[in-house]
């Protein structure tokens, strides 16, 4: 069973270069030892050399964003595929949200996320040698972003208010779930 520790950072902003996506940087960064879930507000650069997406890589499709909200998680469970399972449950809650928020044309292609035919998130969950890391980016601010892209702050959303019902539903299908297995 997953017990799942959440914190949203509203401190300060924190740059986002695919570096966080290693195992116990949530640990070092806020303290969090365990199975944990973390939101923070930053800019996004993804250099070809950190991207995990080797897609993006053939591609040359680096990421950048100047302020994205930041869902960084990490689970210490030996299975990528449970580790993807969990990724599409938290982009599914994620849609539902701004769905209900009003997002009439959101749609979903796999675990992206689109507004108005143009990209809204991006997410990824890879494999450590002793965890599962998951990090899903939705961006607020689009200026110079390398394809056509959109962002909360269009939706007028809330990134925080969006970030708390999030966890809170997530961790709601968590427990449903395993309580549902026994």
């Amino acid at each position: 069973m997953i017990t799942l520790q959440t914190h949203l950072n509203k401190e300060t902003e924190i740059p986002y270069d695919g570096t966080p996506l290693s195992p116990h940087w949530i640990y070092r960064k806020f303290n969090l030892l365990g199975d944990s879930l973390v939101a923070f507000v930053g800019p996004a650069k993804v250099e070809l050399a950190h991207m995990v997406d080797l897609e993006d890589v053939k591609q040359n499709a680096p990421i950048y964003s100047p302020k994205m909200l930041h869902f960084l998680g990490e689970w210490f469970i030996d299975s990528l595929e449970t580790g993807i399972l969990l990724q599409h449950l938290f982009v599914g809650n994620v849609y539902q949200r701004l769905w209900e928020r009003g997002g009439r044309d959101l749609f979903r292609r796999g675990n992206d996320l689109f507004y108005d035919k143009r990209k809204l998130s991006v997410s990824i969950t890879t494999k450590s040698p002793i965890s599962v890391l998951f990090h899903m980016g939705l961006n607020i601010e689009t200026a110079g972003t390398p394809v056509p892209t959109s962002g909360l702050k269009e939706l007028w959303i809330d990134p925080w208010e969006l970030a708390t019902e999030v966890f809170e539903k997530f961790q709601q299908d968590l427990l449903r779930f395993f309580l549902d297995q026994h």
